[in-house]
């Protein structure tokens, strides 16, 4: 067995690859100095000094003195079967220990589980990386937002957005929208939609911009994630909350919203 091969078998027995260079090797030359060892391995001497004291604890190697140097030579092969078997014992018993702790661990983790899961996301790049996240769904939802429209469009590239609606059409999102009550929202359907089949073209409802001027976008979308957007350029950032409970929280807050909204007449 040449000495890679030899490498090689005692790390499937569970040495580090350093640790079977540096026993290997003492095994071929029968007993070496560290300096030796570091030469015949390309390992630096220092690796090499940790790892000899670290096969000396678990039994493998000892060390005795030679011209007022530490030498180092390798135990009897029995050594070895008892250090592999005593790795078995240690290994069964850590399995025994979980076994019965996993009850507890399974419990934690299903807590875990069931927390809101956030992302967070800053510049363009991002903020384009939750409203592609909206369209990257397969079934048709109803999209819901409280937005600032006007703001949308400084914020998201023309060929972006096209693209966007084009998603939207074809996977049939529908959307209803809170927006501010500004020549510019008024204009977003007619600007951008015109051409779009009727049920995709959204749902608006007006609010007094004086009273409420969010410059930031809510979307509630898909079956369980909210969008938070803040829409001012110097300063883009957004979070996506991926949670059942405060999607469905969202989603009724919103009904109030709407519901509580006066359409202003024309």
């Amino acid at each position: 067995m040449d000495k890679i091969e030899l490498s090689e078998a005692f790390q499937k027995i569970g040495f580090s690859e350093k640790e079977s260079l540096v026993y290997s090797c003492l095994l071929r030359l029968g007993g070496a100095f560290p300096s030796k060892i570091a030469e015949e391995t390309k390992l630096n001497r220092s690796t090499v000094y940790k790892i000899l004291l670290d096969l000396s604890i678990k039994g493998l190697v000892n060390e005795i003195k030679k011209r007022n140097k530490a030498y180092y030579q390798v135990e009897n092969p029995e050594k070895l079967v008892r250090y592999v078997k005593s790795q078995v014992t240690i290994a069964n018993d850590h399995l025994e220990r979980v076994e019965k702790i996993i009850p507890d661990i399974e419990g934690l983790y299903s807590f875990l589980s069931n927390k809101p899961k956030i992302s967070y996301f800053e510049g363009q790049e991002g903020v384009l990386t939750i409203y592609e996240d909206m369209v990257n769904i397969s079934k048709k939802y109803e999209m819901l937002a409280w937005s600032n429209a006007s703001e949308l469009q400084h914020v998201l590239p023309e060929k972006f957005f096209e693209n966007f609606r084009l998603a939207k059409e074809r996977i049939g999102i529908t959307t209803r929208g809170i927006v501010p009550d500004t020549v510019s929202d008024r204009g977003y359907n007619e600007k951008f939609f015109t051409g779009y089949k009727e049920d995709i073209v959204p749902k608006m409802k007006y609010i007094p911009k004086e009273t409420f001027p969010f410059k930031g976008e809510i979307t509630v979308y898909g079956t369980n994630k909210v969008a938070i957007v803040n829409l001012n350029k110097k300063y883009l950032t957004g979070i996506i909350i991926e949670d059942e409970t405060i999607h469905s929280m969202m989603k009724m807050i919103f009904e109030l919203s709407w519901n509580s909204i006066i359409l202003k007449k024309e």
